[in-house]
């Protein structure tokens, strides 16, 4: 099984939230929110922090929409790939797309748990969730290990 921290991504037109896994990747908590400037700046604040906390990958939630993207429809899911598109062009980390649908179920029930304020942003929450349920559905079998491992031939 691979170790190392991941970082998680829920990607919002205003916020991102971030999160990150133990080095064993079993637990996934919140980590971050941060506020929208440019993508120069957003990219370097979350480059920043995957160097911080030592990640060797990431993992970005995208709300994946079979029936739109079908139709042709633009989506969130294709403006979350455009931004991972500029932004994997910033980093040397591999980066995974992981579907987020219902992530925010989950991340509002959270924060009603921790007593935040209606109000109070959850991005952190969302971010936690979309990347417990990727370390699950690892541990679980029902998803492949990132980064994959390399092979010594």
């Amino acid at each position: 099984m691979n170790s190392g921290r991941l970082l998680g991504i829920d990607h919002g037109l205003v916020r991102i939230g971030l999160a990150v896994s133990d080095a064993s990747r079993m637990v996934a908590r919140e980590l971050a929110i941060i506020k929208r400037t440019s993508n120069r700046e957003d990219f370097e604040r979350i480059n920043r922090i995957a160097h911080e906390h030592q990640v060797v990958g990431i993992v970005v939630g995208v709300p994946f929409d079979p029936e739109r993207e079908e139709r042709g429809q633009r989506t969130q899911a294709t403006t979350v790939k455009n931004w991972v598109q500029r932004f994997s062009q910033t980093t040397s980390l591999p980066i995974l797309l992981w579907d987020e649908n219902l992530t925010s179920v989950d991340a509002q029930e959270m924060a009603r748990r921790q007593r935040r304020k209606l109000t109070d942003p959850i991005d952190d929450l969302a971010a936690q969730v979309m990347l417990q349920s990727y370390l699950d559905a690892v541990r679980d079998g029902l998803a492949p290990e990132f980064p994959p491992q390399e092979r010594n031939s």
